[in-house]
């Protein structure tokens, strides 16, 4: 529990200020909610002065959905915006975040519109925040777009992570393969290499594992170099325009995961624009937004080509299905949905199926990598030991013979 001193409006709208014990922030605002009170500033007791303002951690989608929550309380509560916010910026941990809010209330006391404010963060807050924002503020209904808002980004955070889950193991195995490779080469080699006799014949694979490791032990910062310009190269390569591309036109069709790419790219596609369209904005500004941020180019071009035939006055379903990239589920939901009057629950209904399916996807993807990987694993070692071995032996059978 933390004490918080507070600053508010009771029932008879007078000032008041005093002190309350609670878990967090929130939970206090809505024990003096309960009590009648109004608060307008809070801090925290014992709160260290942050030092080092903007220079804090990357602000990360946990902590923005965190804010949404909070400050869709604060305003439900009936706190005004700007008090709100730099109640807000003096309970954020993260130094950077605080500064920016901080100056985004600035902005607001100024004139400046809520949206336009939160504009000029867009490394903190992405388009579909400032989207809902704006269309908060137009509705008259900034707290449930705040929520709605919050909701979606913990539903980003969790498809976020089935997706690394996903790509980790693999890429784990590979680092742990080419480590053992490594100290092999450097401890191991050498060890069998002395034991040898020294008229052996090796063959070619043999000769080839003692040439490396010799190298590796006799010059490792030519190899460290070497292997610093190889990663610079493939980094440079896969940023590069032509590589980001390739990949694009190819990620939704490739073997094995282009079926798991496209159920994510879906999803979020899915959720973006049900949170959109539920939070008031227009069928056609959502998709403008929803589009960009699906993680696809191809998914992204086809949504462009659908505004032109919606604005034409076309369907929205009829016109996604023309690109042929979205499942047939999806576009039978939104065209039930158009019909009905319900297209934000028939989307979020249709996302949280792909949710679970890139959920269920990942798991099996997972267990069919796992002994693909210990196969690849047990072939490099295995195939080194085989190729120094077989030298020893030889060595062995030919001084028998003698």
């Amino acid at each position: 529990m933390a004490a918080f001193t507070y600053d508010g409006l009771n029932r008879q709208g007078q000032n008041v200020h005093g002190e309350v014990v609670a878990d967090t922030s929130v939970q206090a605002i809505n024990k003096l909610r309960e009590a009648g009170i109004v608060v307008t500033e809070m801090t925290e007791k014992g709160t260290k002065a942050r030092s080092s303002k903007g220079r804090g951690k990357k602000v990360n989608t946990t902590q923005v959905a965190v804010f949404c929550r909070q400050l869709s309380v604060m305003l439900s509560a009936g706190v005004p915006i700007t008090r709100a916010l730099n109640t807000m910026a003096k309970q954020t941990e993260n130094p950077r975040f605080a500064e920016a809010i901080e100056n985004i209330a600035k902005n607001v006391e100024s004139g400046m519109p809520l949206s336009d404010a939160f504009r000029e963060y867009p490394k903190i807050f992405s388009k579909l925040f400032i989207s809902m924002i704006a269309a908060g503020e137009t509705g008259g209904i900034l707290e449930q777009s705040l929520a709605s808002l919050a909701d979606q980004l913990q539903k980003e955070k969790n498809l976020q992570k089935n997706i690394k889950s996903a790509y980790s193991y693999p890429r784990n195995v590979g680092f742990m393969a080419l480590f053992i490779l490594v100290m092999m080469l450097a401890f191991m080699v050498p060890t069998f290499k002395n034991m040898m006799p020294k008229d052996a014949e090796l063959n070619s694979l043999s000769a080839a594992i003692f040439a490396i490791s010799d190298s590796l032990r006799g010059k490792p910062l030519v190899w460290l170099g070497c292997a610093a310009a190889i990663v610079i190269t493939i980094v440079l390569i896969v940023k590069s325009k032509p590589a980001h591309a390739l990949w694009e036109n190819t990620k939704l069709t490739m073997p094995i995961f282009g079926t798991f790419i496209t159920k994510m790219v879906v999803a979020r596609f899915c959720r973006t624009l049900a949170t959109l369209l539920a939070g008031g904005v227009t069928a056609v500004d959502a998709l403008k937004s929803a589009g960009p941020t699906s993680g696809s180019d191809k998914i992204a071009k086809a949504v462009e080509k659908a505004i032109s035939d919606i604005e034409e006055g076309k369907g929205i379903a009829e016109s996604l299905d023309k690109s042929g990239l979205f499942p047939a589920m999806l576009i039978g939901m939104v065209a039930i949905g158009e019909e009905s009057g319900t297209l934000p629950e028939m989307l979020d209904k249709v996302a949280e199926f792909f949710e679970e399916d890139v959920d269920a996807t990942s798991r099996n993807l997972r267990s069919m990598i796992e002994p693909i990987a210990l196969v690849v694993v047990g072939v490099l070692v295995g195939g080194m030991l085989i190729a120094l071995y077989v030298p020893m032996l030889s060595a062995s059978v030919s001084m028998g013979a003698q």
